[in-house]
């Protein structure tokens, strides 16, 4: 009798998956496989007409069982792109013996990226995902909220950050090179479309003494014409450190006293987790925030403000903080573990046999 199996249909490869520490954390066992991306990509799901790509992904599904070790009874999937190899693989009825579970960890169909033909096929193939899910996990208390809105029972699994640095118990103290006397925010991530230029501008212009650390790859094209985003760029006291590696990355949080989500406030923005929130705090640093929905899952590590004024006494009250990193939110955060947030997960894979935490 072939043993049952959970596989995970990564939307990227495992090393460049966002979601890499929880889904290692549930390979731990045995009976749970990873499958990385065909060589068609997942995208050309969303440009193919659905008949087409219900053809492409069957035959996907029938070389796919061939290699694997016994029989499919979970099938994972991150992005509503996937849904149709899924549907595949577990079979059209959903009566069947196989279980389809669905990941949202973004508000895909909203996505800057996505053409208004791509939002309303990956609205489509979302709901078809989430109304076939025998176990909906969302990231965010907001995402939660939309899916129980839609008559559906999401369960919350947030995001985990494992393998970042964390600040050692005795550490503290600002890098020499760094003034005292200036306040220093630091944004790791994304630094073009979700990217709100008008309030960082206006933040060094209410704060002369205020330095921002930005760690990301910055997608010039995606603010062009932009006159805040040119100014911040012809500004001193803006750093741009470009992608950074995780330890290089923790590296420059340590030279901030606190860190920021400065997102515009928009539908894509609202539902998300900001993976960069619980990063922050482990390295002792809070976050100041927009008042995005989806980031009160993490209230204990946040202080919301809207506008300029309000952001900027927010940042204030952080002045010196780099010397005395927060402890309490830097163990809180090292509770947040792959292992603890994956409990609903395990729980079902144990009820059906398939694996123990």
């Amino acid at each position: 009798m072939a043993k049952p199996l959970a596989v995970l249909l990564l939307p990227r490869t495992l090393e460049q998956f966002i979601l890499r520490d929880q889904a290692e954390d549930l390979l731990r066992a045995p009976a749970v496989l990873a499958v990385e991306p065909a060589k068609l990509p997942y995208g050309a799901f969303g440009r193919l007409p659905m008949l087409a790509g219900d053809a492409i992904a069957g035959t996907q599904a029938r070389r796919l069982r061939k290699h694997l070790p016994g029989d499919a009874k979970v099938v994972v999937i991150f992005h509503p792109l996937q849904y149709q190899l899924a549907r595949a693989l577990v079979g059209r009825d959903k009566q069947g013996d196989a279980e389809l579970w669905y990941g949202r960890w973004d508000r895909y169909e909203m996505a800057y990226d996505a053409s208004p033909r791509l939002r309303e096929r990956l609205a489509t193939l979302h709901d078809l995902a989430a109304t076939r899910s025998a176990l909906t996990f969302v990231a965010s208390t907001e995402l939660e909220r939309l899916e129980r809105e839609a008559g559906r029972e999401p369960v919350l699994v947030p995001l985990a950050a494992d393998t970042f640095p964390s600040l050692p118990r005795d550490a503290g103290g600002a890098a020499p090179a760094d003034d005292p006397a200036e306040v220093a925010a630091v944004s790791l991530g994304h630094l073009g479309r979700r990217t709100d230029w008008a309030l960082l501008r206006g933040l060094r212009e209410r704060m002369p003494a205020l330095r921002l650390i930005l760690v990301g790859a910055r997608h010039d094209d995606e603010a062009t014409g932009d006159a805040d985003f040119a100014a911040l760029v012809a500004d001193p006291r803006v750093e741009w450190l470009g992608r950074l590696d995780d330890t290089a990355a923790a590296a420059a949080i340590a030279r901030a006293d606190v860190g920021i989500v400065p997102f515009r406030v928009e539908p894509f923005n609202e539902a998300a987790l900001p993976y960069r929130i619980l990063k922050y705090a482990r390295m002792g640093r809070r976050t100041v925030c927009p008042a995005l929905p989806g980031a009160r899952t993490w209230e204990r590590a946040v202080t919301f403000a809207d506008g300029v004024d309000a952001f900027a006494a927010a940042l204030e009250t952080y002045r010196g903080a780099r010397t005395e990193p927060d402890l309490e939110l830097r163990q809180w955060a090292l509770e947040q573990t792959a292992f603890r947030q994956n409990a609903p997960l395990w729980d079902r894979l144990e009820e059906l046999g398939i694996a123990r935490r």
